[in-house]
Parts: C-alpha cells; structure tokens; sequence
C-alpha cells in the first residue's frame, strides 16, 4: 500500500537547517553530496533540499509505492501531471507530479 514516507525541504543553507533540526528535534542527518542531507529513521524521514536548481517552491511530500511505472500510469490516467520525469537518486528512483489542485507531490520506490 502506498503510504507517505519522505518529505523534502527546500533550504538555503543545508548546515544551518541540519544545525536547527538537530538542536530542536534531536535529528541526525545523513550528508548525499554538499547540497543534500536527509534523516534515514526508517520511519517518515526528512530531507534538506540545498540546490536551488532542483529544490520545489515548497516542501515536497513523497509516497512511497511499490510499482513507479505503474504509479506513474495512473497518476496521469487520474488528471494528474508529471512535473519532472522520472529519475534515480541514492537509494531509488522517484517522479514528481502536480495533483488537480496544483499541489506538487513526489513517487518513489525504494531499493531494497
């Protein structure tokens, strides 16, 4: 079943938001690169978004499915359209799409 697994942040300085969440919330963060890092809980994690270039307007909330291809199928089927292709990342391989209402939300599988 898919569930929410992830949600994405776009920050303007990866340091300073991993210094804040750890000192709020305790957090570790796992550093992919010098423009991202993300808490690896298990659970729902979180992850800071420090590259412009690819960073959302808003924060990105990603569900977790089994099938991309097949997600992505339906996703368009139900009005849905896909704001970036799909595409893989450490760990998976997800797509984004914009909902009817102009929310842009995320798809991912994860491997293993």
């Amino acid at each position: 079943m898919a569930r929410f697994n992830y949600l994405e942040l776009p920050v303007t300085d990866v340091a300073a938001a991993k210094a804040f969440y750890g000192a709020a919330f305790g957090w570790d963060f796992t550093d992919f690169g010098p423009s991202y890092a993300s808490t690896l809980s298990g659970d729902t994690d979180i992850g800071l978004q420090g590259d412009a270039g690819e960073a959302t307007a808003v924060a990105l909330p990603v569900i977790q499915v089994d099938d991309l291809a097949a997600t992505e199928a339906a996703v368009r089927t139900a009005g849905g359209e896909i704001t970036r292709a799909a595409f893989d990342f450490p760990g998976g391989r997800r797509f984004h799409f914009r909902d009817g209402s102009g929310h842009e939300l995320a798809a991912a599988r994860y491997d293993g």
